[in-house]
C-alpha cells in the first residue's frame, strides 16, 4: 500500500499545524518548511477545511489553525477519507483477462482493510511526539514525521 502524495502532504500538515504557535499558520509558510509547492498546499488546505479537521481565516491576521477535536480522529478514517476510493488494483480499466479467475484481488482488497484496522488503533494525537513539541518551534518540523 502506498500513499498517495494529497494523503502524505495533508498528514504532514494536519501533524507541522498541530504544533502551538501564537499566530496562525499561513500557505507560504508551510510550504517552505516542508518543501511542497504552494499549490498542492492550496487543495489540500482546502479540502480538510471541508472536513473540519482544520479552521481556515481569511484577510490580515488569518490563516490556518488545527481543529483541537481533529486529534482524536482515528489515522485510519483520516487517511480512508483522504486516499477516496482508491484501489490496490483495477481490474477492469484496462479489463483484465485474468479477471474472472483470479483470486488476488480479493487478497489485497482484504489486506487493504487491514492495513486501514490497523490505522484505526490509533489517533491524529497518538502519532504527535510531545517530547518534541517545545522543539518545534527552533527545529524543523520535518523530524517530527516518520511517514
Amino acid at each position: 500500500m502506498q500513499l498517495n502524495k494529497f494523503t502524505d502532504y495533508a498528514l504532514r500538515i494536519l501533524m507541522y499545524i498541530s504544533q502551538p504557535k501564537d499566530t496562525p499558520y499561513t500557505i507560504a509558510e508551510i510550504a517552505r518548511d516542508l518543501r511542497v509547492s504552494q499549490n498542492h498546499l492550496v487543495k489540500i488546505v482546502h479540502f480538510m477545511g471541508k472536513q473540519d479537521w482544520i479552521i481556515t481565516t481569511r484577510g490580515k491576521g488569518g490563516g490556518i489553525r488545527l481543529n483541537a477535536e481533529t486529534l482524536n480522529l482515528n489515522l485510519g478514517y483520516i487517511v480512508r477519507i483522504l486516499q477516496g476510493n482508491s484501489q490496490i488494483v483495477e481490474c477492469n480499466t484496462p479489463p483484465c483477462v485474468l479477471r474472472n479467475n483470479c483470486g488476488l484481488k480479493g487478497i489485497l482488497d482484504q489486506a487493504l482493510e487491514q492495513f486501514y484496522q490497523s490505522l484505526d488503533q490509533y489517533r491524529l494525537g497518538d502519532v504527535l511526539d510531545q517530547s518534541n513539541a517545545s522543539k518545534v518551534a527552533t527545529s524543523s518540523p520535518i523530524s517530527l514525521i516518520n511517514l
